[in-house]
């Protein structure tokens, strides 16, 4: 549903809001490598559906895809780079402590359009090899530090180019599980927790996603069983002052091992997806163990330079009614 802001008015207007973007966007991929030890690489744009590599989100979201007649088979649109990335990482000799980030754009033909989200997505999707030491949540969270660090500076470095913008994302950050925030929270839905604790708290860093949750019997937030450890993963929050509610910019968690996605595979009834590429090899133990996840580009943008819209810091499509209430309330979509 779309939301407008009373009283909204951007501290940028269209061309600095451009050039702002740029800015950003560079800032933050300098920032997070050098936070996470990360090495900037190409990844594709589609993948062959038999190869297990496209991230099947929800379960629920059609792909885009398409016949090539020139090569003889069908591929489909990524949906994330998920897995790519973990197979990348051995394709180029990656060792412990070392990583990665690529651009992902993908096509989500299946979203309901908002104030955040867009049929289009772009996002910084990275991955890092890591030790078996290294899979606890004392790393989680040491990782999700750095990553809120990187954030915090390339905000520093945008309101230093544009003083028009006020700094707000907090660089402390509050942990708390799902299931701790259901039985606080026993009467609201999950994203109003999830409301609840970032207006309290802040940038909070919500854990294990994906598994049933003790009371209600259902998970916080639906994820794949085959790339996150679910109870070694989660979502990086902010509160958004401009929509007055929690705003997501990143999901990530340490990668499921042999025996995580074997669990996984078999309580969300998938385990059809063993005979596939990725998961035989990641079933046999011929992949890294490995952290990573997603960090929306535009989500990012949008949020450092205090817009009420994704589509201001994007070029999408948006129903033609969502176009004219925008342009009504002063929210120039791209």
């Amino acid at each position: 549903m779309l939301q407008i802001p009373k009283g909204y008015k951007s501290p940028l207007d269209v061309l600095e809001t451009q050039a702002a973007i740029a800015e950003v966007r560079s800032a933050f991929q300098r920032n997070i490598a050098a936070a996470l030890n990360l090495r900037r690489i190409s990844a594709p744009m589609f993948v062959r559906p038999e190869s297990g590599l496209n991230d099947n989100l929800n379960g629920v979201e059609r792909p885009v895809s398409f016949d090539i007649p020139a090569a003889g088979y069908t591929v489909e649109v990524v949906h994330s780079l998920a897995k790519w990335k973990r197979l990348a990482l051995k394709r180029y000799g990656f060792e412990p402590g070392e990583g990665l980030y690529t651009d992902m754009n993908a096509i989500r033909r299946d979203e309901d359009l908002d104030n955040l989200h867009s049929v289009y997505v772009d996002q910084w999707d990275w991955e890092k090899v890591i030790t078996r030491n290294q899979r606890n949540e004392e790393y989680l969270r040491e990782t999700v530090k750095a990553i809120v660090g990187a954030i915090h500076a390339t905000e520093f470095e945008a309101c230093a180019a544009y003083p028009s913008l006020t700094p707000y994302v907090g660089e402390d950050v509050y942990f708390v599980g799902t299931d701790e925030l259901e039985a606080r929270y026993p009467d609201l839905t999950p994203k109003e927790r999830e409301d609840a604790v970032c207006r309290e708290h802040g940038t909070t860093f919500i854990m294990k996603i994906g598994g049933a949750l003790p009371v209600s019997g259902k998970p916080h937030d639906g994820r794949a069983p085959d790339y996150d450890d679910w109870a070694l993963n989660g979502d990086i929050l902010i509160w958004y002052p401009v929509l007055g509610r929690a705003l997501e910019l990143s999901s990530m968690g340490i990668r499921v091992d042999e025996v995580s996605l074997a669990a996984q595979l078999a309580a969300s009834g998938h385990e059809e997806r063993r005979e596939l590429a990725f998961h035989r090899a990641l079933l046999a133990g011929e992949l890294p163990l490995t952290i990573g996840g997603g960090i929306g580009q535009s989500r990012l943008c949008m949020a450092l330079l205090g817009k009420a819209h994704v589509g201001e810091v994007q070029a999408s499509v948006w129903p033609e009614e969502m176009i004219a209430a925008c342009e009504a309330a002063g929210i120039r979509l791209l």
